[in-house]
């Protein structure tokens, strides 16, 4: 990444186990004991599994087949290969937040420029929400991104991810633009669903 040492030689002091934020001790006690930790490949099959899970639960009735489009699309294109999309020679990572031997969240940063790179795939598993982890993922990404000698951190999400929205409102993050997404990408299900542009300085 840009102006900073290989991702590997910093994933020890980047494992955080720690969360400042959070509506409740109980909560926060919780998030403590879960490591995030860089993308190993014995954690493929539980990215799938969750990416799958995930985009399938948030498909509204009538968008179901457009998710399916989706899915596959993304799994073949990304999220089936993140070692080689997520590579941190080009300056892009992924990360896994492992409670016990449980995949329970995930995201990836990817290099925009040489100043910017962008959170992607920030997903929490359905069985370890409301817990505090979201924004621990958050606030880590966030480190990462700082540590690695990036100005500003990016982020999208859509209409229908109501807790998405909430997070990074409230996390300081501004909002640049929505669009209405026609047409389907790795980074879109498309079906004019609308689309929130955010960014955030970092340090600022």
């Amino acid at each position: 990444m840009a102006g900073a040492r290989p991702a590997r030689q910093r994933q020890a002091d980047l494992e955080v186990r720690d969360s400042p934020h959070g509506a409740r001790a109980d909560v926060n006690q919780w998030a403590d004991t879960v490591a995030i930790r860089q993308f190993q490949p014995g954690d493929a099959a539980a990215v799938r599994e969750m990416f799958i899970r995930v985009n399938r639960d948030l498909a509204p009735p009538n968008m179901r087949q457009a998710f399916e489009s989706y899915v596959e699309r993304s799994l073949a294109e990304e999220i089936g290969r993140i070692a080689e999309y997520y590579d941190d020679r080009r300056g892009s990572t992924f990360w896994v937040a492992i409670d016990g031997d449980d995949l329970a969240g995930m995201f990836g940063l990817e290099k925009l420029d040489h100043r910017r790179v962008e959170i992607r795939r920030m997903y929490v598993s359905p069985d370890h929400r409301r817990r505090g982890l979201a924004q621990k993922m958050l606030e880590t990404a966030e480190r990462i991104a700082g540590a690695a000698g990036y100005r500003e951190i990016e982020a999208s999400t859509s209409e229908i991810q109501d807790a998405a929205l909430s997070l990074y409102r409230r996390s300081g993050y501004e909002l640049r633009s929505e669009r209405v997404a026609k047409e389907q990408s790795n980074r879109t299900v498309g079906g004019n669903i609308r689309r929130f542009h955010f960014s955030k300085v970092l340090g600022g």
